[in-house]
C-alpha cells in the first residue's frame, strides 16, 4: 500500500479530561446522508485504549506545512499536546489543532474489528474549513505535498 498516496489527518479527543491524539492516513468520507467519516487504527495502538473512551473526536485535516505535526502525533513516548503543538478546545470539548486545513467534529457512530485494525465510523456534527491551502500527503513512508500538473 506504500504506492498509494493518502491524505494525513490527526484524530484528537478528550477522554476523561486528558487530550489524546494520533496521526491517521486511512481517513475517508463514507456517507453524505447521514454525514459519516471513517479511519482505521491498529489493534496494537497504545493510543486507541484512551481514544475509545471518548464519546466523540475531531478530525484535523493537516495542511502541507504540517509534516512535523503529523510526525509528532505518530511518535511514541512524547507529550503530543505539549509545545510546539498549538490547539484550542472545540465543540464538545474536543481538541482542535491550529493552522489545519479543516476540522470535522464527530460522535463515535460505530466501531468494528477488521483484520488487525479497528474501523471507527464517526457521525459528523460540526465542520470548519480554515483555508484552501494544499494538503499534506503520505506516500512510500514519507510526507509530501500536492503539486498540480
Amino acid at each position: 500500500m506504500a504506492a498509494h498516496a493518502a491524505g494525513v489527518v490527526v484524530v484528537t479527543a478528550l477522554p476523561e479530561g486528558e487530550p489524546v491524539g494520533m496521526t491517521a492516513t486511512s481517513f475517508s468520507s463514507v456517507s453524505l446522508s447521514p454525514p459519516l467519516v471513517s479511519f482505521y487504527v491498529a489493534r496494537t495502538s497504545t493510543t486507541w485504549p484512551r481514544l475509545r473512551l471518548a464519546a466523540g473526536f475531531a478530525v484535523n485535516v493537516l495542511a502541507s506545512h504540517q509534516a512535523e505535526v503529523a510526525a509528532r502525533f505518530a511518535a511514541k513516548g512524547v507529550d503530543r499536546f505539549a509545545h510546539p503543538t498549538r490547539w484550542t478546545e472545540g465543540p464538545d470539548g474536543v481538541p482542535l489543532l491550529d493552522d489545519v486545513s479543516a476540522h470535522l467534529v464527530c460522535r463515535t457512530h460505530h466501531t468494528a474489528e477488521v483484520g488487525d485494525h479497528i474501523l471507527v465510523l464517526g457521525l459528523v456534527t460540526a465542520t470548519s474549513v480554515e483555508g484552501a491551502g494544499r494538503p499534506l500527503l503520505y506516500h512510500q513512508g514519507r510526507f509530501g505535498r500536492f503539486l498540480e500538473h
